[in-house]
């Protein structure tokens, strides 16, 4: 579902951008409260178990792969504008550092699969789950439903974006200058391989986040929907909020990334121009926009998640969770202490005695 630079045109990466950047300030804007409390650490974590939780691709009949994003599930925990924040900066992270997603396209990427898909599940997740305790079965049943349908959501933008490229961009004599795939081609092969399997994988996921929650670490619930009611069960079961669980559930997820490279073939839509089937879309040449701009960001540190030389994929990609992991802590820590250091300035500027 990562769109490569090249496949959107340039005036469709920059409506994409324009539309996430109110979005951005707003989730900004939003997450001051999560910043203030202990759960600051989580958002991290999210961030994190995003990036890995995408490393593992899924074998989809056909030749293609897919995988889940876990933003719902971040939606569910720590509400949906923390979501926005936790899956952009993975995103980020992913497209610059291994290029997997483009630069260029990193604006419709994250409008996609981090406010789409985030608000969409969560949406639908509180729609279900309204008046039920947090400890309630429903809650985790919602919350699958909601994974689903989010994910669901966003492979529909995705797929859109991809079959209107054809239609808007194109020579005098019709050929593509991006993606080649129209409305026709892109919305059943990116929907099909994601409603019969994907998605599926994306709500399991989602379901076992939650109701291991709701065993385990019951207050991390609690922000994600601070109107639901409250049982005395809740009460007694207000475990301290550890991080050891978060750490270890990373570690396995580490360990366990080289299992994304059993999956054969790529996903739809993310072929470099050379791997393009023409004779299948029906052309000539690869479009000369997606040529162009394929090579648009060459710095990446491990591309594609190895190394330049091809040799040891496994070691290479568990290397790049471990870097990935790091970098996400280093610009969320980043943030919010620069956030921090703002709000402490103007509070001094002010002459707040709580500066």
């Amino acid at each position: 579902m990562h769109i490569p630079d090249g496949y959107l045109s340039p005036g469709t990466c920059a409506v994409m951008y324009a539309a996430m950047v109110p979005v951005w300030v707003r989730a900004t804007r939003r997450i001051k409260k999560v910043v203030k409390s202990r759960y600051v650490p989580l958002v991290a974590v999210a961030s994190a178990f995003s990036f890995l939780i995408m490393m593992f691709n899924v074998p989809i009949p056909g030749g293609t792969t897919g995988h889940a994003v876990g933003a719902v599930a971040i939606a569910i925990l720590l509400g949906p504008w923390a979501a926005v924040i936790a899956v952009s900066i993975a995103l980020g992270v992913q497209a610059l550092f291994f290029g997997d997603g483009g630069i260029l396209s990193l604006g419709a990427n994250c409008f996609n699969m981090a406010f789409v898909m985030p608000f969409v599940g969560y949406g639908l997740y509180r729609a279900l789950s309204r008046g039920t305790v947090l400890t309630s079965a429903r809650r985790v049943v919602a919350a699958g439903v909601g994974a689903y349908v989010g994910l669901a959501a966003a492979a529909l933008c995705t797929s859109i974006e991809f079959g209107i490229q054809p239609t808007i961009a194109h020579t005098a004599d019709g050929t593509p200058l991006y993606a080649p795939f129209h409305l026709s081609q892109a919305i059943p092969a990116m929907m099909i391989e994601h409603l019969l399997l994907v998605c599926f994988v994306e709500a399991a996921v989602t379901c076992g986040i939650i109701a291991y929650m709701q065993r385990a670490n019951l207050p991390l619930l609690r922000p994600g929907d601070p109107s639901a009611p409250a049982t005395e069960d809740e009460a007694t079961r207000k475990t301290p909020l550890g991080w050891r669980w978060a750490f270890v559930i990373l570690g396995v997820m580490v360990l366990l990334a080289p299992l994304g490279l059993l999956a054969p073939g790529g996903a739809f839509g993310e072929d470099a121009p050379g791997e393009l089937d023409l004779g299948e879309w029906g052309l000539q040449a690869v479009p000369t926009g997606l040529e162009r701009f394929a090579g648009f960001w060459s710095h990446t540190l491990l591309g594609d998640y190895g190394f330049a030389s091809g040799e040891h994929p496994a070691p290479a990609y568990v290397l790049s969770a471990l870097v990935g992991i790091a970098v996400i802590g280093a610009v969320m820590f980043g943030l919010i202490g620069a956030y921090r250091l703002m709000t402490r300035e103007r509070r001094t500027a002010s002459g707040d005695p709580a500066a």
